[in-house]
């Protein structure tokens, strides 16, 4: 099938009620795109499109004697007016008149437009007068865009040019003021994507440095200067033929991506969802090997839109310079190279960059310049140009490029605007061979919301943000480690290598470790801050999993962290690091929760670094200032001091590490003021006072088996999450369980009325023991798509307790099912940590057997093979469901 054919089967069509006629033709046009899509130019596809609902229009447009009314003219407005469509995007249609249409014609109108929706077209269509048009223009920045690629389909050509004229006028919208509406809207528009495309799910279309920033510079271009072809700009001087070849390079690019996704959706979607990543990677050729084909196509996708963001920036300052007609206030030379215009840093002759030197010496002026706010687009188009007629050999081989190198990670403003303009402009890429390697590499999952360059960016500049004034009232023990580290910028140089070595596959950590090894010989670094560097990019995951995967409050946990620490100098660099770390990695991950553990973990090493093999003994001492504290208190708040002492004795020793004299008194109040239970009976209560990092939950009653199941599926049925539990035996058959519990975004639970609902469904299932609770809460959309093999690790500690870790796709339900297998193989929970890395569920559970001991290696067996057949099961029910 061809276009050409398409257009003769519109033609056979002889009237307008033959609805299965034109619906045919629509249907055997997305067949065409569908066969075509593989060997057509994705520019021709596009445009054939456009032209084949051309033809048909205007072909039902005379079958229904619409060209009877001599003023109305049928326009194309927006994409369409462009003469551009993709598969499934909407057709734009105004229907223009001279004056208010005669019944008759709305009637016939009203019966052209239903024909359209009825045939499958996804039709968006305006009635209206020249007038009326203009004035709705006026006033809409939307509607005035649209006008501005208007274009006559058929009909009325005098009642178009009326329209033309008008909208072309100054009195319409002004240059000026079209300029500023459509800058200040792709501002908003950027905005609300945080300033950036490199997440997991962009938006081919509205994303920045996407195709609306390429449409952005076509809107402004044809308003002020009536240019219809972006080659008329190469002409007028403000691109260069290359420039311009570049942006249609990487227009089509997206056009590419755009395509193939309405064709796997089918239907209009212009976001890259996980659920169409692999198709669209396949269908655009690069291969079907799931994970690693999409990463491919992102890493590709994230250069192109880095490209057009450079592009778009550097011509609509250009065209606020002409269209504005602004003048330059304050110039102010800064040496024989460059001036300061404005705030924008000016280059002042074409040579300014003619050696590599000069490019990096150009990011110590920046960093001088503390008035600077940015470039100025001559001097953008002299960096792109230069960065890339240095190709043959990266930076880093250059002795002196190497020295400059130095002194940029030494200079205090260095990660401030000049680390931003080294990264967005590539000059980084230039500069090191395995940050190329990384620029773009998107991570397939849903915890790394950014590329990982773009994640290093972050974290760098989190770090920066210690330094600085505002950094001691937002992380003041960071700002303090900050200002008494002899050499910041180790940290900032392990903070660079720290996920460098992603780029290559296999263990980053390490291959990051050996990058960083190099770089230091080949930078002059001494050997101590070569050891040091090493060490934290090695080790830089290592805090972190201790904090959220390890059980912190175990003496021997903290005496192994801190012999892997050594001392308290790589102590403060690495929680520096890991806080920038988590921090950068997901705009959602950091909650007071994680900075709770690890501040916990980092006071309790520091002092195990102190005192030695005292660890124990500090702990035991803790336990004394924790005990004293709180009965003084309770006994002011008019508690009897025996009662209290009466209910501490049957607890353990380990009950008075874990809990602040806050939550002992909270604890002690809730459960002594409380009425005698009866058998079945389960005491429930939420508070946030208590700790500040969530939500506590304590549950105390007679013991039963699935006490934990059951809170943990009431839980997650209404999107809470469990991060923390301690799970205490009495010695006369109580249970005595805490919870942390947060909501799904990782806040606590701050409305009274949301905690008493909790309460009360917890209430109601713990009043049935034997009844298990449904969770009818579905597995999200995103999660379908990945897979996460079950994991598991048994490890005995020093108490003959088992320790299971374990991995597992996130899905709803999980800690229950986890936890009623235990109550089935007749196993006790004594402790759980929950982590949750993006679909990745990493938890920490401590275990004994009916004996009371720790698992045997039969135990183990069953125990394993039972979770991994359950887990499949359900990962299958969920996402096959037929």
């Amino acid at each position: 099938m061809s276009l050409q054919s398409l257009l003769r089967q519109i033609k056979m069509i002889s009237t307008p009620d033959n609805v299965p006629a034109f619906k045919a033709c629509v249907e055997n046009s997305y067949q065409w795109l569908r066969e075509e899509s593989a060997s057509l130019q994705v520019d021709n596809l596009v445009t054939g499109r456009a032209g084949f609902v051309d033809a048909l229009l205007c072909h039902a447009w005379q079958l229904m004697e619409l060209s009877r009314q001599k003023d109305l003219a049928l326009v194309a407005v927006g994409g369409y007016g462009r003469g551009q469509l993709q598969p499934y995007s909407d057709v734009d249609l105004l229907l223009l008149s001279h004056k208010p249409l005669p019944d008759e014609t709305k009637d016939r109108v009203g019966r052209f437009i239903t024909l359209l929706w009825d045939i499958g077209l996804d039709v968006g269509q305006a009635v209206r007068t020249v007038s009326e048009t203009v004035k709705l223009g006026k006033a809409d920045i939307t509607i005035a865009t649209n006008l501005v690629e208007a274009r006559l389909l058929t009909g009325s050509q005098a009642t178009f040019e009326q329209l033309q004229e008008k909208v072309q006028g100054k009195r319409f919208w002004s240059s000026q003021d079209f300029f500023i509406a459509k800058y200040e809207e792709q501002l908003q528009r950027h905005a609300k994507f945080n300033g950036t495309a490199y997440n997991l799910e962009p938006n081919v279309k509205e994303n920045p440095g996407c195709l609306r920033d390429i449409q952005n510079i076509g809107w402004v271009a044809k308003k002020h200067f009536k240019v219809l072809k972006g080659q008329e700009l190469v002409e007028h001087g403000y691109f260069t033929t290359r420039e311009f070849e570049e942006l249609l390079e990487c227009r089509n690019h997206l056009w590419r991506i755009r395509f193939n996704l309405h064709l796997v959706a089918g239907r209009s979607e212009n976001r890259l969802l996980f659920d169409y990543q692999p198709q669209v990677a396949k269908r655009l050729g690069y291969g079907d090997e799931g994970k690693a084909s999409v990463e491919t196509m992102m890493k590709a996708f994230f250069r192109t839109v880095r490209r057009i963001s450079e592009l778009n920036e550097m011509l609509l300052q250009h065209f606020r310079q002409d269209i504005l007609a602004t003048k330059v206030r304050k110039f102010v030379p800064i040496n024989q190279d460059f001036a300061l215009a404005d705030g924008l840093i000016q280059a002042r002759h074409d040579q300014v960059f003619d050696t590599p030197e000069k490019l990096l010496s150009f990011l110590l002026l920046v960093a001088d310049t503390p008035q600077a706010t940015g470039l100025h687009s001559a001097t953008l188009r002299l960096m792109r140009n230069a960065r890339r007629s240095f190709r043959a050999h990266y930076f880093c081989e250059h002795q002196p490029c190497r020295e400059i190198f130095m002194l940029l990670l030494r200079h205090p403003r260095f990660f401030g605007l000049a680390w931003d303009l080294a990264h967005k402009h590539g000059i980084m890429q230039a500069y090191l061979p395995e940050w190329n390697q990384i620029v773009g590499m998107m991570q397939f999952d849903l915890f790394h919301a950014y590329t990982v360059d773009e994640h290093t960016h972050r974290l760098v500049k989190h770090i920066y943000h210690y330094s600085q004034p505002e950094g001691a009232k937002d992380f003041p023990r960071c700002h303090r480690i900050m200002q008494n580290l002899d050499k910041p910028e180790l940290l900032y140089i392990a903070g660079i290598f720290h996920d460098i070595g992603k780029g290559r596959g296999g263990d980053h950590s390490k291959l990051g470790a050996e990058d960083l090894a190099r770089f230091s010989d080949s930078h002059g670094l001494s050997g101590k801050d070569r050891e040091l560097l090493v060490w934290l990019v090695e080790h830089h995951l290592l805090m972190s999993v201790t904090a959220q995967r390890r059980d912190i409050y175990d003496p021997e946990v903290i005496r192994e962290f801190a012999g892997k620490v050594r001392n308290k100098s790589y102590l403060n660099h690495l929680y520096a690091l890991t806080l920038a770390d988590i921090r950068a990695t997901n705009d959602n991950l950091w909650n007071d929760w994680k900075a709770s553990l690890l501040r916990e973990l980092y006071q309790m090493t520091r002092k195990a670094l102190e005192n030695g093999l005292e660890c124990q003994i500090d702990l035991q001492s803790k336990v004394d200032e924790h005990k004293q504290e709180a009965i003084n208190m309770l006994v002011s708040m008019g508690r009897n001091a025996d009662q209290v002492q009466e209910f501490w004795q049957r607890l353990d020793w380990d009950y008075f590490v874990r809990f602040k004299p806050s939550q002992l008194i909270w604890h002690a109040s809730v459960i002594l003021g409380h009425e005698e239970l009866d058998e079945h009976q389960v005491l429930v209560e939420l508070s946030d006072d208590t700790s500040k990092a969530g939500t506590e939950l304590i549950l105390y009653g007679r013991d039963r088996a699935t006490l934990f199941a059951q809170v943990a599926s009431v839980l997650d049925s209404r999107n809470c999450s469990i991060h923390d539990a301690q799970i205490m035996s009495t010695q006369d058959g109580y249970v005595f369980d805490s919870f942390i519990i947060l909501e799904h975004d990782g806040s606590r639970i701050e409305s009274v009325s949301r905690r008493q609902n909790l309460k009360q469904a917890i209430v109601t299932q713990l009043a049935r023991p034997g009844h298990r609770h449904t969770n009818n809460r579905k597995m999200p959309r995103r999660m379908k798509q990945l897979n996460v093999p079950v994991k598991m690790r048994f490890f005995t500690n020093q108490a003959n307790m088992t320790l299971l870790e374990m991995e597992a796709l996130d899905a709803p339900g999980l800690l229950a099912t986890i936890s009623h297998q235990f109550v089935e193989l007749g196993l006790s929970l004594h402790m759980a940590k929950i982590t949750t890395i993006g679909e990745r569920a990493e938890d920490l559970f401590i275990l004994t057997n009916a004996q009371g001991l720790a698992l045997s290696n039969e135990e183990q067996v069953i125990l394993k093979k039972q979770l991994i057949a359950i887990l499949d099961q359900q990962y299958q029910s969920e996402t096959c469901p037929n």
